[in-house]
């Protein structure tokens, strides 16, 4: 089955059993899920998260219970801005006044709350929150459909960070079983955890370790200014 058609098959299943949230529509989007609550949970029980100093999480609807929780637990948020327009937001918790972590954290007011940072200021990430349409156990799993979580975590890497545990928070209806293709570029899971459960993927797929350069096309650049800048810092020096 194709990617796309395992997007639309999830879309269709959450409107329909009306386990979707704000914002609708679901579609073209990580999709908001009821019980993303009791995932954050979750998530926030593993001795990889407990352990960690530094979170990287997306900045959508269904991650901002986590997103809140780390900074509630005194940990660093680093989000990164919609599209990688500008790179990464990082939000310290001493920034934030008691009871306004949700606030912070929301895609709204993370800049507010939060500063851009540059790429040699970016810390060294200890764990990392992605957002899903569909996962499979095995690890695979398939965004929106434009490729950020992928990149994002390929320019990490590019930069010298150290690979670290990568967790996805679904309903688990999006769950699936459907064999579709897995591509070089593409972010495996090492743990979905849904509503009602951690699942340890054992992925055998391989991470990005860098940016397949060859595959980002100029206007690519020119759309996502990161690039360029991550170019010129590891190809233009000499």
């Amino acid at each position: 089955m194709d990617k796309q058609a395992v997007r639309e098959k999830i879309w269709t299943q959450l409107e329909k059993e009306k386990l979707g949230r704000f914002p609708f529509p679901l579609k073209n989007r990580i999709p908001n899920f009821k019980g993303a609550e009791q995932a954050a949970k979750i998530v926030a029980s593993m001795p990889e998260y407990k352990s960690a100093n530094v979170v990287k999480v997306n900045p959508d609807a269904p991650q901002l219970p986590i997103r809140t929780k780390v900074l509630i637990d005194g940990k660093i948020l680093l989000m990164p801005t919609p599209r990688l327009k500008s790179g990464f937001i990082m939000v310290k918790p001493e920034w934030v006044p008691k009871g306004e972590e949700r606030k912070a954290a929301s895609l709204k007011h993370m800049n507010t709350f939060g500063k851009e940072i540059s790429l040699d200021q970016l810390p060294t990430i200890d764990f990392i929150v992605v957002g899903s349409v569909a996962v499979h156990r095995d690890g695979r799993r398939i965004g929106k459909g434009e490729g950020y979580a992928d990149r994002e975590y390929a320019i990490i890497r590019e930069l010298g960070q150290p690979s670290v545990p990568v967790v996805t928070t679904v309903h688990s209806i999006q769950l699936v079983e459907d064999d579709f293709p897995i591509d070089p570029y593409d972010l495996t899971v090492d743990w979905i955890a849904t509503e009602k459960e951690l699942i340890k993927t054992n992925t055998p797929y391989s991470k990005p370790e860098r940016i397949i350069w060859e595959q980002v096309s100029e206007e690519e650049k020119e759309q996502m200014p990161i690039l360029k800048e991550i170019w010129a810092m590891l190809y233009k020096r000499s």
